[in-house]
């Protein structure tokens, strides 16, 4: 069973070279969103709504950083959110499914969409509503805090929690596997891309 990383461990991704194949064949990103995108805590107003998600900056800028390569992303969540639609419009994500029942219906929906196949996906989830999706997908994928089942399926399980920067880990991993992390780096710093 693989094992959740601790703050005391690394996570090098040479320890993890079935997700790192894996990875350079990915066409699309598929996330979950709460325990995903958000550390999973859900506010509530007087009024019974719910009134606040808190979304890690740079899981978002991880994003773009593949949507720059040619890598959408979707977003596929049991829970309806006018939060998460804001979040997905300022992010250009333009396959989003909020109040989902039944991933597996979802994901059926979002194939068809885009003409894909499910090994062509990275799908990231962090509990049971996830696994029929997971274990469809090319690339598996489970932040540190995944309940042990979705542990137990994934390729691989980043060191940062969901809401603290799993994306973002998950974007770096997919990049460095299809060759793309060391230009965006470069050209980050301002400096000219190596030939």
């Amino acid at each position: 069973m693989p094992v959740a990383f601790t703050p005391h461990t690394t996570n090098p991704l040479k320890a993890h070279p079935q997700a790192l194949e894996r990875a350079s064949a990915i066409k699309m990103l598929v996330l979950d969103v709460d325990g995903v995108l958000t550390n999973g805590q859900v506010f509530f107003g007087p009024d019974g709504k719910e009134m606040l998600k808190g979304f890690d900056i740079q899981d978002g800028y991880g994003i773009q950083l593949l949507q720059s390569i040619g890598i959408s992303c979707a977003v596929i969540t049991g829970r309806h959110s006018k939060m998460v639609l804001a979040r997905c419009d300022e992010l250009q994500i333009k396959h989003v499914f909020t109040g989902v029942k039944d991933k597996n219906t979802a994901l059926e929906e979002l194939l068809k969409r885009i003409n894909l196949k499910a090994s062509e996906l990275a799908i990231m989830g962090d509990d049971w509503p996830d696994l029929a999706i997971l274990l469809r997908a090319g690339l598996r994928l489970a932040p540190a805090q995944a309940h042990q089942e979705v542990c137990q399926i994934a390729h691989y399980i980043t060191h940062a929690k969901g809401g603290y920067g799993a994306v973002r880990e998950v974007c770096d991993l997919i990049l460095k596997a299809q060759g793309q992390y060391d230009e965006r780096l470069l050209s980050a710093k301002g400096l000219p891309a190596s030939s």
